[in-house]
């Protein structure tokens, strides 16, 4: 995949219980229905996932995260075989049989902190992989985090796993800072501001905001009401270097880029 332009990252959630849009697309066919329109805006990637990472969310079993992918997956991957599918899983069972159907990428959202085998399974598996930080697990990230020097520490984090997964035999690493995901407010404003930082990684950089609580809670919106918060710290992140929008709203994205490139070029 080409880079020197940014791409954008659709979001199919499985799950009846996303911050967003939790139970909208658990049914086949409305699943299909939004895949239609995402390509039509011009989606890149497609990540699917089955295990909600809200804080407070429901802990489901290996078992029925597995049900809630297999259920869909198959048809995605023959309706849309040059479709590039990215799986958001943390655990690297999921991960093994996620490829099996079809998938083409791992986004992890701990960074192969809650499952000690992930690195090794992306590596014998050869595909890319999304290395996301997180500080502590989904139920417990937003419970007072602390950092004596939020960027420094999540840079080294990610600098000392992408050497891991290099070693474990990953050729394609893509690094998050994982916005929202054990960071307050001014942490992930921090993080924004100097993203360009994460250049010295030298991997692909993604980031995720969508109608998260970081714009909500300075603007006073809710997760409904947030695109316009969306696309401005997209445009934002873009400016500094983002190679990959992970977004809801795949058209505001691409608007984004659109206007972008067309700056670049002008």
């Amino acid at each position: 995949m080409d880079l020197s332009t940014p791409k954008i990252m659709g979001i199919l959630n499985t799950t009846p219980d996303s911050f967003f849009d939790g139970g909208k697309y658990q049914q086949h066919d409305k699943a299909i229905i939004r895949i239609e329109q995402m390509i039509e805006e011009g989606l890149d990637i497609l990540d699917i996932g089955a295990f909600s990472t809200r804080p407070g969310a429901e802990i489901i079993d290996e078992k029925e995260e597995l049900n809630r992918l297999s259920s869909v997956l198959p048809e995605i991957t023959k309706r849309y075989p040059h479709l590039p599918i990215s799986i958001d899983t943390f655990r690297s069972e999921i991960a093994k049989a996620t490829i099996g159907m079809g998938a083409h990428i791992i986004n992890d959202v701990s960074g192969g902190n809650l499952d000690d085998k992930m690195f090794k399974t992306v590596g014998e598996l050869k595909v890319p992989y999304v290395l996301m930080h997180m500080q502590g697990n989904p139920q417990t990230m937003q419970n007072k985090p602390t950092y004596e020097h939020v960027v420094a520490e999540i840079l080294e984090d990610l600098g000392k796993k992408t050497y891991e997964l290099v070693s474990c035999g990953v050729n394609d690493v893509i690094v998050d800072p994982g916005f929202g995901f054990g960071k307050t407010v001014e942490h992930n404003y921090q993080i924004l501001n100097q993203l360009t930082d994460f250049r010295m990684i030298e991997m692909p950089i993604l980031v995720g905001f969508s109608r998260k609580s970081m714009i909500n809670k300075v603007l006073g919106t809710k997760p409904e009401t947030a695109l316009n918060g969306t696309t401005i710290l997209n445009t934002l992140a873009v400016e500094r270097g983002a190679d990959i929008l992970r977004v809801h709203d795949v058209k505001e994205a691409k608007q984004v880029i659109t206007l972008h490139q067309q700056l670049q070029t002008s």
